[in-house]
């Protein structure tokens, strides 16, 4: 409990001295990059294609990385 209460004080410290507007950027970038995986990954399951998975796999990776560094960063995690 003690280490949630410590992590949470911290989070906020950081947030307060971060640019929260770079910040909320980053956070819509990689929610925005996530959907675009997430619709790639429809895409294929839709498609029913043998080996076609690495085109929707490339395709989702592209849009997510052209939201900027927040879709980056999901397309490198996701």
């Amino acid at each position: 409990m003690r280490l949630c209460v410590c992590l949470v004080i911290l989070s906020c410290i950081v947030c307060a001295n971060a640019d929260l507007l770079e910040g909320g950027r980053f956070v819509w970038d990689a929610v925005g990059g996530a959907w675009d995986m997430l619709r790639a990954y429809k895409d294929m399951r839709e498609a029913n294609y043998i080996n076609a998975d690495k085109y929707f796999h490339a395709r989702g990776n592209y849009e997510a990385a052209q939201r900027g560094p927040g879709g980056v960063w999901a397309a490198r995690v996701i």
